[in-house]
């Protein structure tokens, strides 16, 4: 659970961090935009105001539910994050291309006519969106559950707001060590696996509610090898959805994700954005 929880954090604020850092080096490097800076700025805050916001009604909304009631909401949010990251994924595969350029499109329409509320509008709405996905995805991974204490959760996701400000450092001047490629590309398949592992707990509940057969109990036990009741392998079926005693119909539709995946995996194509965003930035803040 903390692990996950490191992980999405970080993931995600490293990309609030590239949006708002592509933005700062457009502003600084055009004359007469300083106005503009204090507008991005309070737009980052507003993003972060929102995001905490969502999580929030979120929580008050799923108050109202009680019994197998909060049960079948904490499902669907286990499977709608699971959703939220293949989307997300293969988002960022198809637009990252052009990640950068869209954004500094929108800010340079909104600096030529002086419209600073846009300004303010456009980094509120791609950090928000950064934030409202974290949201999400730590629902789904069960942060509404009693077992996670309030300051576990706090000292974690500082330690994921850390992590995610060191990796942008270290991506935006040590380029040569660490690119944005490597770093999308490691980070998409660990998403990918955490995916996996949200549909399988879904999947979980619903055999357990007897919305679908598991086919069969038990299709074998390597508990010996690997329990995912203990903590080693209860880390590794977090991040993976691996599972010692896994049922027939998990393990179908395990293979059935993955075979979707790598089915989308051959028609997208090459994605060579990452590198470029970098190589821009750098040259940009030069």
């Amino acid at each position: 659970m903390l692990g996950q929880i490191l992980f999405i954090v970080w993931r995600e604020s490293v990309e609030a961090l590239l949006v708002v850092g592509i933005l700062y080096a457009w502003l600084r490097t055009h004359p007469g935009m300083e106005r503009g800076l204090r507008y991005l700025w309070g737009g980052a805050l507003a993003g972060v105001a929102g995001a905490i916001g969502l999580g929030w009604a979120i929580l008050w909304f799923s108050s109202f539910f009680a019994g197998d009631a909060q049960d079948y909401f904490q499902m669907a949010m286990v499977l709608v994050a699971a959703g939220l990251i293949v989307q997300m994924v293969f988002w960022m595969r198809r637009k990252g291309r052009d990640f950068q350029h869209g954004l500094e499109t929108g800010l340079q329409r909104s600096a030529e006519t002086a419209n600073w509320v846009g300004i303010f509008t456009l980094v509120a709405l791609a950090v928000m969106r950064e934030g409202s996905e974290t949201v999400i995805f730590l629902y789904g991974l069960g942060l509404a559950e009693r077992g996670l204490g309030l300051v576990q959760f706090l000292v974690t996701a500082g330690a994921g707001f850390l992590l995610a400000g060191a990796t942008f450092w270290m991506l935006q001047y040590g380029g040569r060590r660490l690119s944005w490629r490597v770093f999308f590309r490691l980070s998409e398949g660990v998403l990918l696996l955490l995916a996996a592992a949200l549909l399988v707990t879904g999947l979980e509940k619903m055999e357990g509610f007897g919305w679908l057969p598991s086919l069969k109990d038990q299709v074998w036990n390597s508990a010996w090898l690997l329990d995912d009741s203990e903590r080693m392998g209860a880390i590794v079926a977090s991040l993976t959805g691996y599972r010692a005693q896994p049922s027939l119909l998990i393990l179908l539709m395990y293979g059935l994700y993955w075979g979707i995946i790598a089915g989308f995996m051959r028609l997208s194509r090459p994605v060579k954005r990452s590198q470029s965003i970098q190589e821009r930035v750098l040259r940009t803040r030069s």
